[in-house]
């Protein structure tokens, strides 16, 4: 049996299931996911000034 990843299993269900109200509930996590990573490197002065 392949391994299939999360992101792919992910849509596989969203596709599958019709859940398209996820999809926006999935990129608000996934960017907030990404200012975290990006709030500790050099470039945390420029996202700050965003807010």
């Amino acid at each position: 049996m392949k391994r299939r990843s999360f992101l792919s299993e992910l849509t596989g269900f969203v596709l599958a299931h019709k859940a398209y109200l996820l999809i926006p509930v999935i990129l608000v996590l996934l960017l907030a996911g990404l200012l975290i990573l990006l709030g500790g490197t050099k470039a945390a002065p420029f996202i700050y000034t965003l807010f």
